[in-house]
């Protein structure tokens, strides 16, 4: 499961295909062709585990020729595997037998046996001393997490490699470290943090293994738009230059981000439908779908809000390029949930903002908390006259 400057992990490009094969608004000529492809990816890997998954649940054919003879490999290379380990231990180092242990752990990983590679992993690094090779089987395991979107294997993992750190360990792999964790804060809608930390390792990224460079921008992006206040959109995503360099390759995502921040709503509007299909299809994404809707939407709406102490309906529609019984249906629904401070006056056609005040809430809640620890002190007295 090495991974290499510039190329993704081939077991999680396998991963995005098996995604693909069960998604229903793919195609099912397209289908054909993913179904061919993780066959061959398959064969050539011999993962007898994987392929046994993909049959019982009928993903595959069985084809018991071809799962006997991805057997009879894999049992010939473990009998290798194993006598090379043997051999180490009795005539050569310690940095040897690790190394035929590691390879024994590559051999699971790669055939797709997530057990067996677990604990070898573990074996392992029990032979291992150097902390930076200790954080290597961390990734190992990392990308064996998200092959299987195992989210308890990976938050264990990634506090695993921190603890590491404390004990030393290069820049170099702690920026590595920084990607694995936007990736899984992405995956589990902490989108905030995951923007923080894609965007600290924007200069610093070489972690090819889990997605290309271009695709880590697009995440960037998605993330920063809903957690980023305007100024801080300006300064860390629309005017950097590592951004600006790649932005242009994801169709759409440069006008889904300057109209955003150059208030052009209809451009905006228009250049989202673009990406909802690739955020759609997308195996991190997908489940976050549907928030991820409500939450850009949320952002853009209240940007619009907050020039105007009120605004007709039919003007914001305008901007947006879309009928006004729908920005009235939306805006009711987002009003409903508290997550836009105005209030329709359907009479009149008109939007009225009423943000809150910070300075007001705080005076309000200071003055509740003070009634209430006089009520407390009162009771305490009582009490103590008693």
């Amino acid at each position: 499961m090495e991974g290499q400057e510039g190329t993704q992990q081939p077991h999680l490009v396998l991963a995005h295909k098996l995604f693909l094969l069960t998604h229903p608004d793919v195609q099912d000529i397209e289908k054909v062709n993913l179904r061919e492809e993780v066959l061959a990816s398959v064969k050539a890997d011999d993962m007898v585990p994987l392929y046994e998954a993909l049959t019982g649940n009928s993903l595959l054919d069985l084809d018991r020729s071809v799962l006997d003879s991805m057997r009879g490999k894999n049992e010939e290379e473990l009998k290798k595997l194993d006598e090379k380990i043997a051999d180490a231990e009795e005539n050569l180092g310690e940095s040897e037998v690790r190394e035929a242990h590691l390879a024994k752990s590559l051999f699971f990983i790669r055939i797709g046996d997530k057990d067996r590679a677990l604990e070898q992993l573990k074996v392992t690094e029990s032979k291992t001393v150097a902390v930076g090779l200790k954080m290597d089987l961390v990734f190992h395991t990392l990308q064996l997490g998200f092959f299987y979107m195992d989210f308890d294997l990976i938050s264990k993992s990634i506090e695993k490699a921190k603890n590491l750190f404390e004990e030393g360990g290069d820049w170099e792999r702690k920026n590595r470290l920084k990607v694995y964790e936007g990736l899984y804060c992405m995956s589990t809608r902490n989108f905030k943090k995951a923007a923080n930390l894609f965007l600290d390792s924007i200069s610093t990224f070489t972690t090819y293994e889990l997605f290309p460079y271009d695709t880590f921008i697009f995440y960037t992006v998605l993330t920063s738009i809903i957690s980023l206040d305007r100024v801080s959109l300006k300064q860390k995503v629309v005017d950097a230059p590592e951004i600006l360099t790649v932005i242009g390759k994801v169709p759409y995502l440069s006008d889904f981000l300057n109209s955003l921040y150059d208030c052009r709503y209809k451009s905006f509007f228009s250049a989202f439908a673009g990406l909802t299909e690739q955020i759609k299809l997308d195996r991190y994404l997908h489940p976050h779908f549907r928030y991820y809707m409500r939450e850009i939407r949320t952002v853009v709406y209240s940007q619009f809000l907050e020039s105007y102490k009120s605004v007709t309906i039919k003007a914001m529609a305008n901007a947006f390029g879309v009928s006004v019984e729908f920005i009235d249906l939306e805006l009711s629904r987002f009003i409903a949930a508290g997550k836009l401070h105005c209030k329709i006056d359907k009479v009149a056609g008109v939007l009225e903002t009423n943000r809150p005040d910070s300075k007001n809430a705080l005076y309000q809640a200071t003055i509740k908390q003070g009634d209430f620890l006089l009520n407390r002190i009162q009771k305490l007295s009582r009490v103590i006259d008693l």
